[in-house]
C-alpha cells in the first residue's frame, strides 16, 4: 500500500468517526459569528440617548437597584459601555445554573431589560459548540479532541489533494469546480476544491479552539510563546480579610478614578466582591466588541491597596509580552473579530465550508462503497453435444 493510499485510508475513517461532530460545532460556529451585530439590532435596550456633561451612577446605586430585580442573587459586577451604552450587571451561578443580566440606565438608574441568559438562543447554540449539549465535563473533551481529529483530516486531505505533477489538466481540478459535470464530480470538487481555499482559517479556528479544552496543548503553546514560561492556573488575589476596613463603599472609590480617565469609546467593569476574602476587580476594554486589548487590575476590597497578579490576564494590555498579548487574542482570532467585520466573515464561510466538508465526504464514499458493491456471478452455460 502506498503512502497516499494509507492517508487516504486514514482520512476516511478519522472522516467517518467524527463528521457528526464536525458539523455541529462548524455550523453553530456559523451562527455563533454575528451575534454580537444581530443583538445590536434585536437588543435596543443596550443603547441609551447620551446626556452631555451628565454624570454616571455610581457602582454600588446600579448593583442595589438590579439586585432588587433578582432576589436573592448577588450581583457580579457592573459593566459600563461607551457613551451611549446601558450598564448591564450580570448575575451568575451554579446548581441549579442561571445567568440573568438587568440592563439600566446609567444616568438614572431606570431599568431598562431584564434578560434571562440561558434562554437566550445564543447561548443555547454556544452550549452546542462548546459541550454538544452535553455536561461540560463530558462535552468539552469530546469537542476538543474531535477537533484535534478534524485537524488531522485537514492535514491529511491537504496531502490527499496535492497534485502529483502541477500542469495545467491537474491545476484546473485542483483550484475549479467544475459546475458543468455530473452531480458526482461536483460534489468532489465542492469536497476538494473550498476545503483547499479555507484550510489555512480552518486551522486557525481549530488550533484557537483546543486551546479552551486542551491543557497540555495551551500550556505548549503559552510556553513556546512566551521563550519558556509556564501558564499559571488561572486564579484571583485574595483580599486580606483579617485586615480592618479603611473605606466605606470600596467599589465607588475604586470606580471613580478609573472611570473618570478612560476613553469614551472603552468599556469598564468593576467587580463586587460577594465574599470577605474576594478583591475587587477592574478591567478597562480599550476596544469594546473584542476583549483582548484590556487592562485587568485587582485591589484588597479593605485598604484597597493594588494586589499583584501573574499569568496572562493580568496588568496592562501594552505591558504584556508577545505570548501574553497572543494568549488574550485567542478569542477574538477565534471568532475573527480580530480583523473586525472582514474577520468574521472569513471566519463564517470558513465554518460554513468545514460543516460541508463531512457532508461531501459522506457522499463520496458512499458513491464509492456502492460503486465497489461485486458484480453477480455470471455462471457459465455448457453447450452439449447433440446426439
Amino acid at each position: 500500500m502506498t503512502v497516499k493510499k494509507l492517508v487516504g485510508k486514514l482520512h476516511l475513517w478519522l472522516g467517518l468517526s467524527s463528521g457528526l461532530l464536525v458539523f455541529i460545532v462548524a455550523i453553530t460556529g456559523c451562527i455563533l459569528a454575528f451575534e454580537q451585530e444581530i443583538k445590536s439590532i434585536t437588543r435596543p435596550f443596550q443603547y441609551v440617548e447620551p446626556v452631555p456633561n451628565g454624570a454616571y451612577l455610581p457602582p454600588s446605586r446600579l448593583q442595589a437597584i438590579a439586585e432588587q430585580q433578582v432576589p436573592g442573587k448577588p450581583a457580579k459586577g457592573v459593566n459600563y459601555g461607551a457613551v451611549g451604552h446601558s450598564v448591564n450587571v450580570p448575575f451568575y451561578g451554579a446548581a441549579p445554573d442561571y445567568y440573568v443580566q438587568v440592563y439600566l440606565n446609567p444616568y438614572t438608574g431606570e431599568v431598562l431589560k431584564v434578560v434571562d441568559e440561558e434562554a437566550d438562543f445564543f447561548h443555547f447554540i454556544l452550549h452546542g459548540h462548546y459541550y454538544l449539549w452535553l455536561p461540560e465535563e463530558i462535552g468539552q473533551p469530546v469537542v476538543s479532541y474531535g477537533t484535534l481529529v478534524f485537524t488531522m483530516l485537514l492535514i491529511t486531505g491537504l496531502v490527499l489533494w496535492w497534485p502529483k505533477k502541477w500542469n495545467r489538466t491537474n491545476r484546473d481540478k485542483s483550484f475549479k469546480i467544475k459546475w458543468k459535470a455530473q452531480w458526482r464530480r461536483v460534489n468532489y470538487d465542492l469536497h476538494n476544491v473550498p476545503g483547499f481555499y479555507a484550510l489555512l482559517i480552518s486551522l486557525v479556528l481549530a488550533i484557537t479552539g483546543m486551546i479552551f479544552g486542551i491543557q497540555w496543548l495551551s500550556k505548549s503553546i503559552y510556553w513556546t510563546t512566551t521563550g519558556g514560561k509556564i501558564l499559571p492556573d488561572y486564579s484571583l488575589p485574595m483580599s486580606d480579610s483579617t485586615a480592618t476596613r479603611q473605606f466605606t463603599n470600596p467599589v465607588d472609590r475604586i470606580w471613580q478614578p478609573y472611570f473618570r480617565t478612560k476613553p469614551t469609546d472603552a468599556s469598564l467593569y468593576i467587580t463586587c466582591p460577594e465574599l470577605p476574602s474576594e478583591s475587587i476587580g477592574v478591567s478597562i476594554n480599550y476596544r469594546p466588541g473584542t476583549y483582548y486589548k484590556t487592562d485587568y487590575f485587582y485591589f484588597d476590597q479593605y485598604t484597597l491597596k493594588e494586589l499583584p497578579n501573574d499569568g496572562p490576564y493580568a496588568g496592562a494590555y501594552a505591558k504584556a509580552g508577545f505570548g501574553d498579548k497572543l494568549r488574550r487574542m485567542n478569542y477574538d482570532i477565534h471568532v475573527g473579530a480580530i480583523l473586525s467585520l472582514p474577520g468574521k466573515i472569513l471566519a463564517f464561510c470558513a465554518s460554513l465550508i468545514c460543516a460541508s466538508l463531512p457532508v461531501t465526504g459522506f457522499i463520496i464514499w458512499w458513491g464509492r462503497r456502492k460503486k465497489k458493491q461485486p458484480a453477480r456471478p455470471v455462471q457459465r452455460i455448457r453447450k452439449t453435444q447433440a446426439i
